[in-house]
């Protein structure tokens, strides 16, 4: 062995130093981190800091012992700094331009804004054909899309260039500087999220409805026009960027009013979190809405809450789908005797002959008027000879409202009756 040459460390040894070691090995790694100039001499101090946290693991310290926390706390320290000094990398620019890219994609900009953000790929394309020694086509299209597709081609050069982060360290600092001022050009261009309510609502068209006069607010006039003019687009979008209490109270009560299936996926979301008026919005869409019969058969049940229960047994009637017939029906008997008669009118809105023994049932047998008067109502809506039959035997009925019931469905037998002689 020459003079020149140290021997080798076994690892066994490495895990057996001294603290007077240890401390002595973070001096030299401290050291040599300050005169490192490549990847190599970083990572020869790295793996002196690893070796000396091995030991610090195997070391036999006493419990809370401070020259152990010295050690650990000299160990982050390196590591920290080490992670500072590399780079910067290749790798580091192409996450950073994919970054870009999806801000491009992702947000809405204004009209301001999109000039902004293409005169930023502009000077970057330029930028980073300087740094890597060629050219890209012109960015001369405003489409976020097209921007975003156009730094692809700056992707492909980084990937094809193979960069060295020692030997091509002039060339990946100007990208990164570039990729910088990219991402400043982006973060400065106006989005939609920039702008204040009021002045989003101007950039959709909200106000041009107003006329002369207006009432006040003014969000309350527009809204208010906007429904007469069936552009429910537009109460949505009040909806979702007006915050206030009465405003939304507005907008669902326009929407309600309105039935229009446009604001179906609005109404479903509302309806999906129990919302009541998002509930009531999705019955006056009726058939429209059918979709939405899934998630209000969930609610049928729900016996704790009975306003839930009441707004629901309305949407379903309105809506008219038969796959919540035997649902409501089974509500028939339930406890709450306000509830019973909605789930009545229900059937009848529905329609379906299923119904019509239930329905019977509880005209016969419930203790309520209410309840009993909805169910010969219902029966009566479904119309058939044999559900017009089962309400017209209660002609005699104590209950004035359910003897009028009896006596309009025997009416309706009776034309019945009179057309088929005519027919014959």
């Amino acid at each position: 062995m020459t003079d020149e040459e140290e021997p080798t460390e076994t690892e066994e040894e490495a895990l057996q130093l001294s603290t007077e070691e240890m401390e002595s090995r973070l001096e030299e790694a401290s050291e040599a981190l300050e005169d490192a100039e490549t990847e190599a001499d970083l990572d020869d101090v790295e793996a002196t800091v690893d070796r000396v946290a091995g030991a610090v693991e195997t070391a036999d310290f006493a419990e809370d012992d401070e020259e152990a926390e010295a050690i650990q706390d000299q160990i982050d320290e390196l590591r920290d700094a080490i992670d500072e000094q590399r780079g910067p990398y290749a790798e580091d620019v192409l996450d950073d331009i994919e970054a870009c890219q999806t801000q491009l994609t992702d947000t809405r900009w204004t009209a301001n804004g999109l000039p902004a953000i293409r005169e930023a790929v502009a000077a970057y394309l330029d930028a980073a054909g300087d740094a890597l020694d060629t050219e890209f086509a012109a960015a001369d299209d405003e489409e976020p899309e097209a921007l975003a597709g156009a730094l692809d081609a700056v992707t492909d050069a980084v990937d094809d260039a193979d960069l060295d982060p020692d030997a091509d360290a002039d060339a990946v600092a100007a990208l990164v500087e570039a990729t910088e001022e990219l991402e400043t050009g982006l973060d400065d261009a106006e989005e939609w999220d920039d702008l204040q309510t009021n002045e989003q609502l101007q950039a959709e068209g909200f106000y041009d409805v107003l006329g002369h006069y207006k009432d006040y607010p003014v969000e309350w006039a527009a809204l208010k026009e906007h429904e007469q003019q069936g552009n429910v687009e537009q109460v949505l979008r009040a909806l979702d960027a007006l915050g206030s209490e009465f405003m939304e109270r507005h907008c669902m009560e326009a929407l309600t009013r309105m039935g229009d299936p446009a604001a179906f996926e609005e109404m479903h979301a509302r309806a999906q979190k129990r919302d009541k008026p998002g509930i009531e919005a999705l019955g006056k869409m009726g058939a429209g809405a059918e979709d939405a019969v899934e998630t209000l058969l969930e609610y049928v049940d729900e016996d704790s809450d009975p306003q839930l229960q009441k707004v629901t047994f309305k949407a379903l009637g309105e809506i008219g789908s038969e796959e919540a017939t035997q649902a409501l029906a089974n509500k028939l008997v339930m406890d709450d005797d306000n509830v019973r008669p909605i789930a009545a009118r229900a059937l009848g809105l529905i329609g379906d002959t299923r119904a019509i023994e239930p329905l019977a049932d509880t005209v016969a047998d419930d203790e309520e008027r209410t309840v009993r008067t909805a169910a010969a109502w219902a029966l009566r809506q479904i119309g058939t000879r044999e559900a017009l039959e089962a309400a017209a035997e209660y002609e005699d009925a104590q209950e004035y409202t359910l003897q009028a019931e009896a006596e309009k469905a025997r009416e309706a037998l009776e034309a019945d009756d009179d057309a088929a002689a005519v027919e014959a």
